[in-house]
C-alpha cells in the first residue's frame, strides 16, 4: 500500500478531528476556531489536489487507490477507494469549502452556535460519500452530511429559514427511508453491499428475483435523485438554497451534486453493459427525468426575482443538464456533462456569494463588524466635478461620474456568473455546453460519422440547452438592470476582503478553467471512460488485502 493509499481516509478523518477539538473549545474561543476551521479546510484541499495528481500521474492499471480501514477485505469489510472521478469531486468540493468559509468570516460564521463545527462535519461527509465504496457507509455519509447540513440551513435564524429548512428536513428524511428500503432490497437479493460485489453479482441474479432487484434500485435512486433535485421532487430545493445564508447556500452548491454522484457511480457500476439482463435499467427514466427537470427550471427561472431565488433556479437547470446527459450513457457526453458539472458549479458557488453582497441593503451596512481595521473603506459617494463638466438640477455631474469602486466590483462579477451560467462564450459555461451539444451529434468524437441519427431524446435536450440558455439570459438581464441600471438614491455596500476574495477566486478559476480546458476536458473524458468500463474499479477493489498483522517468532500470526 502506497503513502498516497494512505493519504484516502485523511479527508474523512481532518474534519473529524477538527469538529472534535472545536467542540472541545466551546463558545468562547470563536477567532480560534475560525482559523483552525480555515487552517483544516486549507489542509483538506491540498490533500484532495494531492490525491487528484497521484490519481492522473498513475499508469492505468494503477489509478485506483484502495483503502481499508477496519483492515478486511472486500466484501466484509469498509473500503474506501479514489479514483478519477472521486478525486475530482474532492478537489471540488475542497475549493468550495475554503471560498465559503472565507466569506462566512466576514459575518455570518458568528451568527450563531457551533457554526464551525458543523462546517467540518459537513465537509467529512461529503468527503466520505465521494470515497466511501458500499452502499450502507454511502447512507451513513449521507446522513452525517444531512445531520450537520440542517443546522448549517437554520443558521443565522428567521421565519424564512425555519420554515425552508423544516421542508428540508422533512423530505430528506423521507429520502433517506427510501435509500434504507432500496438497499435493504438489494441486500436481500444479492447478499452484499459492497459496490465492486454488487457489480459482480447483479448479472448472476435469477430471472425469478430481476424484478425485486430492479424494485430495490428504482427505490435507492429515488432516493438519490431527490437529493440531485430531480423534478417533482425538488419543490423544496428552491425554498430552502434561496433562505439560507449565503456562505452556506455556497457550500450547498455541492450538495445536489451527491446526489447526481451516487446515480452516476452506481449506474455505471451496477448496471453497465456488462450486467447482463438489467443493463442500461432506468436510463430512459434518467434521460426523460432530466429533460423535464431542465424544462420546468428553464420556466421557473423566467419568473424569479430576487438574485438567491435565480442562482437557486440555475441549480436545477444545472442538475437536469446532468441528469439528462447521464441517462445517454455515452463516455463523451458524460465526459462533456462532468467539464460542466466542474463550471457551472465553481459559478453557482460565486453567484451565491454575490447574491448577498448584491441584495445587501442600508440596514445591512450599519452592522457593526468585528475588525473594522480590515473593513474596506466606503465610497465616495460625492465627488466634485472637474471644470467643463456639465451638471444636472441636483448639481451632479451628467458625464464623467465616476462609479464607486464596489459597485463596479459587483456589475462586473455579475456579469461573469451570468456569462458563466448562460454559457456564452468565451467563458467555461460555454465550452461546456458546446461539447455536450458536440458529444450529442458526435458520440465517437469530433470527425467520425455517427452511424446513427440523433433521437428525439437528444434533439430534445439540445432545444433545451438552448432554450435554458436563453432563458436564463432574459431572467438574468431583468435582475441585473433592477440592481445595477435602475436608479434608486442608495449606498455602495461595505464589502471586507473576506468578502470579495473568495469571489474572486471563483471566478478566477472558471476564467483559468476556460484558458485550459483541454486538459481538464481530457480528464473528465478519462473519467468517462473508466466509468463505462468498470473492470478496472471492480478488480482494484477485490483484489485488495489487509495488511498483516504482527508474527509471533514461530511464523504464527498473533490474534
Amino acid at each position: 500500500m502506497t503513502g498516497a493509499s494512505q493519504l484516502i481516509v485523511a479527508p474523512i478523518l481532518l474534519p473529524l478531528l477538527t469538529a472534535a477539538v472545536m467542540l472541545l473549545l466551546g463558545e468562547k474561543h470563536r477567532q480560534l476556531k475560525a482559523r483552525l476551521n480555515l487552517l483544516s479546510s486549507i489542509s483538506g484541499l491540498a490533500i484532495a489536489i494531492y490525491l487528484l495528481l497521484w490519481v492522473r500521474t498513475q499508469g492505468q492499471a494503477e489509478s485506483i487507490g484502495v483503502y481499508l480501514p477496519g483492515n478486511w477485505s472486500a466484501p466484509f469489510g469498509i473500503v474506501l477507494v479514489v479514483d478519477h472521478l472521486s478525486a475530482l469531486l474532492l478537489t471540488l468540493t475542497g475549493v468550495i469549502a475554503v471560498s465559503a468559509l472565507m466569506f462566512a468570516r466576514a459575518r455570518w460564521d458568528s451568527a450563531g452556535a457551533s457554526f464551525h463545527a458543523l462546517f467540518q462535519i459537513q465537509l467529512m461527509g461529503l468527503y466520505g460519500a465521494f470515497l466511501t465504496a458500499d452502499l450502507f457507509n454511502l447512507f451513513v455519509f449521507f446522513e452525517v452530511l444531512l445531520a450537520a447540513s440542517y443546522g448549517l440551513l437554520l443558521h443565522g435564524s428567521g421565519r424564512a429559514r425555519v420554515r425552508a429548512g423544516l421542508h428540508y428536513i422533512a423530505i430528506n428524511l423521507f429520502a433517506s427511508s427510501l435509500f434504507l428500503v432500496g438497499a435493504a432490497m438489494l441486500y436481500g437479493v444479492t447478499g452484499t453491499l459492497n459496490m465492486a460485489d454488487l457489480a459482480l453479482k447483479i448479472p448472476l441474479v435469477p430471472e425469478a428475483d430481476r424484478g425485486l432487484l430492479h424494485a430495490g434500485a428504482a427505490i435507492l435512486a429515488m432516493a438519490f435523485l431527490v437529493k440531485a433535485g430531480i423534478w417533482p421532487l425538488n419543490f423544496w430545493l428552491v425554498p430552502a438554497y434561496a433562505s439560507a445564508s449565503a456562505p452556506v447556500a455556497a457550500l450547498f452548491a455541492i450538495m445536489t451534486k451527491v446526489g447526481l454522484y451516487a446515480v452516476l457511480r452506481l449506474w455505471t457500476l451496477l448496471f453497465s453493459g456488462q450486467a447482463g439482463a438489467s443493463a442500461h435499467f432506468g436510463g430512459q427514466w434518467l434521460v426523460y427525468g432530466g429533460l423535464v427537470t431542465l424544462a420546468v427550471a428553464a420556466v421557473s427561472i423566467l419568473a424569479a426575482q430576487r438574485l438567491e431565488r435565480l442562482a437557486a433556479l440555475s441549480i436545477l437547470v444545472s442538475a437536469g443538464t446532468l441528469l439528462g446527459a447521464i441517462g445517454f450513457a455515452q463516455p463523451a457526453l458524460i465526459g462533456a456533462a462532468l467539464f460542466y458539472l466542474v463550471s457551472s458549479t465553481l459559478a453557482l458557488c460565486a453567484l451565491f456569494l454575490l447574491a448577498e453582497l448584491v441584495e445587501r441593503s442600508r440596514s445591512a451596512n450599519e452592522l457593526p463588524l468585528d475588525e473594522e481595521e480590515d473593513a474596506i473603506p466606503p465610497p465616495l459617494e460625492s465627488l466634485h466635478p472637474p471644470k467643463g463638466i456639465n451638471l444636472d438640477d441636483e448639481q451632479k455631474a451628467v458625464i464623467g461620474q465616476i462609479i464607486p469602486w464596489t459597485m463596479a466590483f459587483l456589475g462586473l462579477s455579475f456579469i461573469a456568473c451570468a456569462l458563466l451560467i448562460i454559457g456564452m462564450p468565451p467563458l467555461s459555461g460555454f465550452i461546456g455546453k458546446l461539447n455536450l451539444i458536440s458529444a450529442l451529434f458526435n458520440p465517437q468524437g469530433l470527425g467520425t460519422p455517427s452511424e446513427q441519427p440523433l433521437s428525439a431524446a437528444g434533439w430534445g435536450l439540445v432545444a433545451l440547452l438552448v432554450l435554458s440558455g436563453m432563458a436564463s439570459l432574459i431572467a438574468f438581464c431583468r435582475v441585473g438592470i433592477q440592481r445595477f441600471w435602475k436608479p434608486e438614491e442608495r449606498p455602495s455596500p461595505v464589502l471586507r476582503r473576506f468578502e470579495y476574495l473568495p469571489i474572486v477566486i471563483l471566478l478566477g478559476l472558471c476564467i483559468i478553467l476556460s484558458f485550459r480546458a483541454e486538459p481538464v476536458l481530457r480528464y473528465t473524458q478519462d473519467t468517462a471512460a473508466s466509468l463505462q468500463a468498470p473492470d478496472a474499479y471492480i478488480e482494484a477493489v477485490m483484489a485488495a488485502r489487509p495488511i498483516p498483522g504482527p508474527t509471533t517468532l514461530d511464523g504464527q500470526v498473533q490474534p
